[in-house]
């Protein structure tokens, strides 16, 4: 499987009020706060993850929340929808807690034959609940309000809304190992074998759509996964040869990683399994504290004073 992407690592997305994030990603869609740490490009803002138990790729959904920060708008050239796994049955229980918390959602259709429902944060990122036709067999973190029977269970895929798909595709298929599974009306699915779970792109062609505009509410990139660095580093070979400009690798901590934007205009990044997310807290703390790369830990009272309070 080493000429193949492991489905996806990460999603990164763009929010205004650090605390209204964490409070609806925490309590209201039940993720674990994996990490509190800063945006290493921009350490006077907060970088959150969200995800399971240690933060397993295919779970870990990310923010740079700007204070105040203008909304975006989705358009082509960017990921306009994320979809979590939820199990059978859990959806009344999604629809009344989303009442209860005036959150803003749509009636459960269906795509590709498995039932969705369609939800906003309060940002108003697009995220999507998907009971999937094979049963997800992924472990998820519950709190006292969000139990295993109801719980997401990580990510089910991602849409992206593209001027013209092909290019997109080819960068899926020829690169990445993925295989084109069906399509519906202007939507296509791609799927890789390698994993059983986060394992879908689909690509949304609107040719006469705008562009997307970055801002809160927003993805500012995907992550595709690999196992280690060795991986990574072929497949930096294999996108360099293709035409594309990619990054060199960058040490982002928990993961190594590598960008490039692919031809329809959504940033690309590969990265790493590890080290993972125990390597500078005990599991059963993460996320209890701040923690800073160690380039900014001689600024840390300044850092401390800037960002605003999350408790």
């Amino acid at each position: 499987m080493e000429n193949q992407i492991l489905g996806l690592h990460h999603i990164t997305a763009i929010a205004g009020m650090a605390k209204t994030n964490v409070d609806f990603y925490t309590k209201v869609l039940g993720l674990r706060l994996l990490k509190k740490t800063v945006n290493f490009d921009d350490p006077g803002t907060y970088h959150f993850y969200y995800g399971d138990e240690k933060g397993s790729a295919g779970t870990i959904l990310t923010f740079f929340p700007y204070e105040g920060a203008g909304r975006g708008s989705a358009g082509t050239g960017m990921a306009t929808n994320i979809a979590y796994s939820v199990p059978e049955g859990s959806f009344d229980f999604w629809i009344n807690r989303f009442e209860e918390y005036n959150i803003i959602y749509n009636k459960p259709s269906q795509k590709f034959g498995e039932p969705y429902l369609t939800f906003l944060d309060p940002d108003g990122l697009k995220l999507e609940l998907v009971v999937p036709k094979n049963e997800d067999s992924r472990t998820p973190w519950v709190t006292n309000e969000v139990k295993a029977e109801v719980a997401t269970k990580g990510f089910h895929g991602v849409t992206l809304t593209l001027k013209d798909i092909q290019p997109t595709a080819a960068v899926l298929t020829d690169i990445f190992g993925y295989k084109f599974l069906e399509k519906s009306g202007n939507r296509y699915r791609y799927i890789t074998d390698a994993v059983e779970s986060a394992a879908i792109i689909d690509l949304v062609e609107l040719p006469n759509e705008p562009s997307g505009v970055g801002g809160a509410g927003t993805n500012h990139h995907i992550a595709f996964r690999v196992p280690n660095e060795d991986v990574l580093m072929r497949f930096r070979e294999k996108v360099s040869r293709s035409g594309l400009t990619i990054t060199e690798k960058i040490d982002r901590n928990y993961f190594y990683s590598l960008y490039f934007r692919e031809p329809g205009g959504v940033l690309f990044e590969i990265a790493t399994d590890n080290p993972g997310f125990g390597i500078d807290e005990p599991w059963d703390q993460l996320g209890s504290s701040l923690l800073l790369p160690p380039q900014y830990e001689q600024h840390r009272k300044e850092i401390e004073r800037i960002l605003p309070k999350v408790d």
